[in-house]
């Protein structure tokens, strides 16, 4: 085994193969160790997760270093085809990189089994091991913003279904109409790791028929009879808690907020327990009207927040306090001046039903509530007994803005000796642009100079953590937020430390940041 740096909370462990890596896996399952908090496998890394204060680093090291790598999960023997219609944007590339036909492209995909080997990404993406040995190819050089639902692709040796529309760098072969994810199934993947699959040509053939879904029911009000009517959602408003953790093993990252310490503060204010759902506000724009009486508080971002009564009086609100609403009464946020996500937590929390445990809406694997949209009425939980509103807290200082570079400290692993000394070097002396392409599920950022690797071959697909920076052959980084993939095949040179992750939550289009090691990279090459 070889451990690799990740962050303050997080360790990647390098195994020779996928065979060693499913065994260490199951080692840990079935006798786990305490602090350990996620698992994410790969194709020879296992990424290890876990609380710094219930054990060190080199603690874990130590006892992950002692296992047996014999151990075997039992699973359970399917076999599943899916239709594919192989008219992909990428396969006449693809061919012409292994020096064939596209119709061969094609027979030697549909040609033999492949076993889904584990789950990452996305929920419901299986990275399926087998197949024809020359479908080997790399991803592309620039990962592509929007990859549609059901795309089929090649990523090193690996094929895969995207079950989602998302972001992507693996080679589009094709589409098909059968759903990889489906929270009405009793288990919503299609795929689960040990299933056998085969790829059917259905090309030429008609579209299978998709049924509408239908939208989600509004939610009633509760019974205390107290809800939030969004009359202007802004930019973006969401629903964002804690997170919904520990589904790593269905393809499900945490998500939650982007900003926790603001999320914690707000439902600090008004007595709620610290993970409860609050509305994470982007870039202001925002207004509501409330039903009945409630205790609000705001946080997050620098801007304005107003009050008008229902008789026409305004008056501005200061943030980071309790405030009680009347009946009637509207809030809304301004612009703000810094940081870019407010927290809107109101006295008892939302009325709503979870997904998976969570109500935080995960923008990339779509899974939560939907985005709030104009209209919407959003229940309110009855007020527990003994809830106490807090007292009004000072606004923290030094939020970032467009005007003024932002330094992030950062530390470096697991793949900084994929890249050139000068690549290290600059990564930390240029400052890097904040492009608009930005969001929920990272940061995309421009320098004038690209980081250069010196190894250029192909990395397998493994596991990755809430900032982390990862470099795709265009040299220009991305910085993965809450809604990042669990698992990606580019390199990642370093990540934002742990205590450094809500502040790269508030960066604003823009602006500038500045990255800062806080140990040297001889440590980690």
């Amino acid at each position: 085994m070889r451990f690799l740096p990740v962050n303050l909370n997080a360790v990647l462990v390098e195994l020779e193969d996928l065979p060693q890596t499913l065994a260490l896996l199951a080692s840990l399952r079935a006798e786990p160790i305490a602090g350990i908090e996620e698992l994410v496998p790969a194709a020879r890394t296992l990424l290890v997760s876990f609380r710094p204060a219930a054990i060190s680093a080199d603690e874990l090291e130590r006892r992950i270093g002692a296992r047996s790598l014999d151990a075997r999960e039992t699973r359970i023997d399917r076999r599943i085809e899916i239709p594919v219609r192989y008219d992909g944007e990428d396969l006449e590339e693809v061919a012409e990189l292994l020096g064939i036909a596209p119709g061969e492209v094609v027979r030697r995909h549909t040609g033999s089994d492949y076993t889904v080997a584990f789950t990452g990404f996305a929920p419901g993406f299986a990275y399926l091991s087998g197949g024809h040995p020359s479908l080997n190819v790399p991803r592309r050089k620039v990962p592509r913003t929007r990859i549609p639902a059901g795309a089929v692709g090649l990523a090193g040796s690996f094929s895969g279904v995207y079950p989602q529309a998302s972001p992507g760098g693996w080679q589009i072969l094709g589409i098909t109409d059968a759903p990889m994810w489906d929270l009405s199934r009793e288990t919503p993947a299609l795929l689960q790791p040990g299933d056998t699959v085969r790829f059917v040509d259905v090309t030429g053939q008609p579209r299978a028929e998709v049924k509408a879904v239908a939208a989600p029911a509004q939610p009633a009000v509760s019974n205390n009879g107290c809800a939030f009517e969004i009359r202007a959602p802004g930019l973006q408003a969401l629903l964002q808690d804690g997170g919904r953790h520990g589904q790593a093993k269905q393809g499900v990252s945490a998500s939650g907020a982007m900003d926790r310490r603001s999320l914690q503060a707000a439902n600090r204010l008004v007595g709620n327990a610290s993970d409860t759902a609050c509305i994470e506000i982007a870039y202001g724009g925002f207004q509501l009207a409330c039903r009945g009486d409630a205790v609000v508080a705001v946080t997050g971002a620098e801007g304005s927040v107003t009050l008008t009564r229902a008789d026409g009086v305004k008056w501005p609100l200061s943030r980071y306090q309790p405030v009680a609403l009347a009946d009637g009464d509207v809030l809304a946020l301004g612009e703000p001046a810094a940081g870019i996500r407010s927290y809107l937590a109101v006295r008892g929390g939302f009325d709503i039903a979870p997904v998976l445990g969570s109500l935080s809406t995960d923008t990339l694997a779509r899974i939560g509530p939907p985005q709030i949209a104009a209209g919407d009425v959003l229940p309110i939980r009855p007020v527990a007994g003994g809830a106490l509103v807090g007292e009004p807290e000072l606004p923290p200082s030094g939020l970032p803005c467009v005007h003024e570079e932002v330094v992030l400290d950062i530390v470096f692993g697991p793949r900084t000796d994929w890249f050139t000394d000068e690549a290290l070097a600059l990564l930390c002396s240029q400052s890097w642009l904040v492009t608009p392409q930005s969001n929920r599920v990272g940061v995309r950022l421009a320098g004038e100079k690209a980081l250069e690797r010196t190894n250029h071959a192909e990395l397998p697909s493994e596991g990755t953590a809430c900032g982390a920076i990862q470099v795709p052959a265009s040299g220009q980084p991305v910085l993965f937020l809450a809604d990042h993939p669990l698992t990606g095949g580019y390199p990642v040179i370093a990540s934002v430390a742990t205590h450094h992750l809500d502040r790269a939550g508030q960066i604003p289009v823009n602006a500038r940041v500045r990255f800062k090691p806080i140990a040297p990279v001889k440590a980690f090459r």
